[in-house]
């Protein structure tokens, strides 16, 4: 008889922290994060939008997303996917509140089940920084999305990640956190195609522990301008290249 205990799996992500966890139910995370990414990530999008997408949210989390994705993209169909089931569970809740067909799926984003190229829109907001397995995930990303499909990409930098406010109150990989630039070495080296038209790196109030904005908004300091300053946010609607014939 083999007594060996198996090999402990690692974890493949990072869960939330109780404080984390209420935080994103909140309204600040709904209208001052979710609903500011999701407008920016559509202003970036510069091609026309299929008419009856498939819309897969990686990392919904506990479903906010799901009105205000709806709304911009008017999906046929739309999935949520998390690990958590205490968060699929909130987000079943919140997609019967608000009366959406909502197909929820239970997976980790290293290993989709889904089919090969089944996705037109891939929404991934604020879950990347999370994730111990990047490269895997961003590789099923790629598998699932059909040629010509986006992968609307929002993520907060190490510059962000690694303060003391952000250390304290929630729980990261710190050894994956990335620079704006390194997320989109990252993009391109899996093959997404984007422009500078395609990127935006939001500098809100949220985003800067040290003082929150609070002394350029009292008119003390001149806000640094992209290239002088250390991006803490990075949006990008990156596109699968369509499928060369011959």
């Amino acid at each position: 008889m083999n007594n060996t205990a198996p090999a402990p799996v690692a974890a493949t992500y990072v869960e939330e922290t109780r404080f984390g966890f209420w935080f994103l139910r909140s309204h600040v995370w709904h209208h001052h994060v979710l609903r500011v990414a999701i407008d920016d990530l559509k202003g970036l999008i510069d091609t026309p939008l299929p008419e009856t997408p498939v819309l897969l949210d990686v990392g919904c989390g506990q479903g906010k997303s799901f009105g205000l994705l709806a709304g911009a993209f008017k999906p046929a169909r739309l999935i949520g996917l998390d690990a958590d089931p205490h968060s699929l569970d909130c987000s079943r809740a919140e997609a019967e509140r608000l009366g959406l067909d909502v197909q929820l799926i239970a997976n980790d984003c290293a290993a989709i089940e889904l089919p090969d190229a089944s996705v037109d829109l891939l929404f991934c907001h604020q879950t990347f920084h999370h994730l111990v397995e990047q490269e895997r995930a961003l590789g099923e990303f790629w598998r699932v999305l059909k040629p010509g499909g986006l992968l609307l990409f929002a993520e907060s930098t190490k510059f962000y990640i690694d303060t003391w406010v952000i250390r304290w109150l929630f729980r990261h990989p710190m050894q994956v956190q990335k620079s704006a630039e390194q997320y989109l070495d990252m993009l391109r080296s899996q093959g997404f195609e984007f422009t500078e038209r395609n990127v935006s790196y939001p500098y809100l109030w949220w985003s800067r522990s040290k003082d929150f904005g609070l002394l350029e908004r009292w008119g003390l300091r001149r806000p640094k301008p992209v290239g002088q300053r250390d991006e803490t946010l990075v949006n990008v609607a990156a596109r699968k290249p369509l499928e060369r014939v011959g």
